[in-house]
């Protein structure tokens, strides 16, 4: 499964949530395309990916909203095609509306919805662990326009742990 990375979220990670969404977790106001400029904010650096299939819908909306590929880092990192790299902590369910990022997380019941239609509940941080189930969860949540007004297209966004870049100490034979 191809992840295109759409940048990189500076959050405030807990035992219990993790979560790119301002409606429930501290979330640094803005998308970074620069790992190390993310690391300056003192949070906790995820990287987020999407299939291509999923963030289609999702860019077509932030074009919508005025946005393009050199003002939105989500569109530009999307477009540039970059894959993720690190550990995969899971998947969450989002969507974009008008600027916010919402999760399933916020906006009621629909944790309690997906897992009534398809069985799935969310694991360790609050997260889908197994890819194929976070995506099957995605397009129901999609498909049952639950989310209406708020989201209309649901992706599983893989929230990855960037991997450090490490420095070479010794000299190049």
């Amino acid at each position: 499964m191809t992840l295109v990375s759409a940048g990189y979220r500076a959050v405030q990670r807990t035992s219990e949530l993790v979560s790119i969404s301002e409606c429930v977790a501290e979330v640094h106001d803005d998308w970074f395309r620069d790992l190390a400029l993310a690391r300056q904010t003192g949070l906790h650096v995820l990287e987020v990916g999407f299939t291509p299939d999923e963030a289609e819908p999702i860019v077509r909306e932030i074009i919508a909203d005025g946005w393009n590929a050199e003002t939105s880092v989500v569109v530009g990192r999307i477009e540039e095609g970059s894959s993720t790299s690190g550990e995969l902590l899971g998947f969450e369910l989002v969507g974009y509306d008008g600027g916010l990022w919402h999760t399933w997380h916020c906006l009621g019941g629909l944790v309690e919805d997906v897992h009534a239609a398809t069985g799935i509940l969310p694991g360790r941080y609050g997260l889908i662990e197994d890819a194929a189930a976070a995506h099957q969860a995605a397009r129901w949540l999609t498909e049952s326009g639950l989310g209406d007004p708020k989201v209309f297209h649901w992706a599983a966004a893989a929230l990855v742990v960037p991997q450090l870049h490490r420095i070479s100490t010794t000299s190049p034979s």
